[in-house]
């Protein structure tokens, strides 16, 4: 699971930085930054929160943007018996009031493995799944080539656990936590 997201980030930067290479994005009201993000996220229903890792582009003109995420999540429901490995490729639109605040909306694809462990064997099942989220920011810049963004989001994801026996349900929303180093292309 960890190799094919760190594959679809590989890819989406193979396949997005060429074309920002040559534009003139220099100028104060547009830019375009890459670089590793890091989080806490803790799902409603999950045992406990988790860290979480990955990579973002993020496109800013004027006072809207546009951000790219992969990144990498694990984390386990009724007491270990359920085991969610995702990595959400999302987008999100970014609206700025001010230069250094942002608001955030998006949708996002989560690959995932779950696995469900019964007496002595495990059951495990892939589910492609779409979320939303919501949220807002703050980025600062760092002198002329860099960037620090951290901000708080809310994602509404349905795994659709109730399948598993015993269980009336379980609710895989989760807040994150997030900060980023953004290092201007």
């Amino acid at each position: 699971m960890k190799k094919r997201c760190v594959a679809i980030f590989a890819f989406s930067l193979l396949a997005i930085v060429p074309m920002f290479a040559q534009s003139e994005l220099g100028t104060a009201q547009t830019s375009a930054g890459i670089g590793p993000q890091v989080g806490y996220f803790k799902s409603r229903d999950a045992d406990d929160g988790r860290i979480m890792g990955g990579g973002m582009l993020r496109l800013k003109f004027a006072s809207l943007g546009l951000e790219g995420s992969v990144n990498y999540r694990e984390e386990d429901y009724d007491g270990g018996q359920i085991t969610v490995k995702s990595c959400p490729v999302m987008v999100t639109g970014l609206i700025y009031p001010l230069p250094v605040l942002y608001g955030a909306i998006g949708a996002g694809w989560y690959n995932s493995m779950i696995d469900y462990k019964y007496a002595s064997y495990t059951v495990s099942e892939d589910k492609q799944r779409f979320g939303w989220h919501f949220g807002a920011g703050t980025e600062l810049p760092l002198g002329t080539s860099a960037r620090l963004v951290g901000d708080i989001r809310w994602v509404f994801l349905d795994y659709d656990f109730q399948t598993v026996p015993g269980q009336n349900g379980l609710n895989s929303d989760f807040y994150v936590v997030s900060a980023g180093l953004l290092f201007n292309l």
